[in-house]
């Protein structure tokens, strides 16, 4: 096993940062600059069309008769998340920077990931068809939600955001590429299926391609001025400690409300997740261009320690249903 796996850290994690080195060296300006935003513009809503082309009917309705886990699942990334973001105002100035601190209520608007969430879920034996229901409903409400949640939260701290235009946004530049892919799905199911190496490369791409932007326009703007390696050390200490109330919260409420265990794994891991692949194209929706970097910063951290830790964390889960599981099949097999 190669270190990066024994550390359980995503190799796509390093490709982002070494961007982010790149652009605090090699800032694109001027035309350079011009030209990569209509890049990047295109590319992001490529990307939401890819989203929609992948996203099945089937899938959709497979796990969609799991009512309470996904009102659960919702409750926890739509209003527990923005309530302990609006409970870290008590950090600041002293712990967060005020910029960083907006970065982390954005992070906490966000609608929940797709692959990771469902990916943890079947490797800790919890209940795949509700996370693929629950995690796609959550992508495609957040295009709607998280920019009001985004108004609602920044307008408490005084922020001006025009929630009616970040709608708007939202919608031309994310939800109709989206809607589009997913109609022409019946057309290009196929090729999507036969090409689903080249759409992630493409994805992937798209997300590396508005970080260089939004960090060569934070760089121009002196965001390492503003954040040092206390601040960033703080990013971290937040993000573990954000992580962490969410898992306990959700371990317990599915237990206290009667979930099984394939249940609770799936409200644990679908509702503690925050998405990278929609977080930061929105982000270049919503916001300045020489605000983005600050604002997608506490999310790329906060990426990386959800996976480490929901790693662990699904491996411990699927310990224990094996530890369980010889006890069950006898009793099962004397009932046959």
């Amino acid at each position: 096993m190669g270190l990066l796996q024994r550390l359980r850290i995503d190799k796509f994690l390093l490709v982002l940062v070494t961007v982010v080195i790149l652009a605090s060296l090699f800032p694109c300006e001027g035309e350079v600059k011009t030209f990569f935003e209509h890049f990047t513009t295109f590319a992001i809503a490529l990307l939401f069309f890819m989203h929609g082309a992948k996203l099945s009917r089937a899938a959709i309705a497979s796990g969609i008769g799991h009512w309470r886990l996904h009102l659960v699942v919702f409750a926890s990334t739509f209003i527990l998340f923005p309530l302990l973001g609006l409970g870290m105002n008590v950090l600041v100035p002293g712990v967060l920077t005020p910029a960083l601190y907006l970065g982390f209520l954005y992070l906490c608007a966000l609608p929940a990931t797709v692959q990771s969430a469902i990916a943890y879920t079947s490797m800790a034996g919890g209940n795949v068809a509700a996370a693929i229901c629950s995690a796609s409903a959550s992508s495609i409400l957040g295009v709607f939600l998280s920019p009001i949640l985004v108004g609602l939260l920044m307008h408490t701290q005084g922020g001006q955001t025009d929630v009616l235009h970040a709608i708007y946004s939202i919608i031309m530049q994310l939800m109709v590429p989206f809607v589009i892919g997913h109609l022409s799905r019946p057309l290009i199911a196929g090729w999507v299926e036969r090409n689903r190496k080249l759409i992630n490369i493409t994805d992937r791409s798209s997300i590396l391609l508005v970080v260089y932007v939004a960090f060569s326009e934070a760089v121009v703007q002196g965001i390492w001025h503003q954040i040092n390696g206390w601040a960033l050390l703080s990013v971290v200490g937040c993000s573990l400690v954000l992580l962490t109330i969410v898992l306990v919260i959700n371990t317990q409420a599915a237990r206290r409300l009667g979930f099984n265990t394939a249940d609770e794994i799936t409200i644990v891991f679908c509702g503690s997740k925050k998405s990278l692949a929609n977080g930061i194209p929105m982000a270049n929706v919503l916001f300045p261009a020489s605000a983005v970097g600050a604002m997608v910063l506490p999310l790329m951290i906060f990426h990386q320690i959800q996976l480490m830790v929901c790693a662990a964390l699904a491996q411990r889960y699927a310990r224990r249903l094996a530890r369980e599981e010889p006890v069950v099949q006898p009793e099962q097999a004397a009932e046959k």
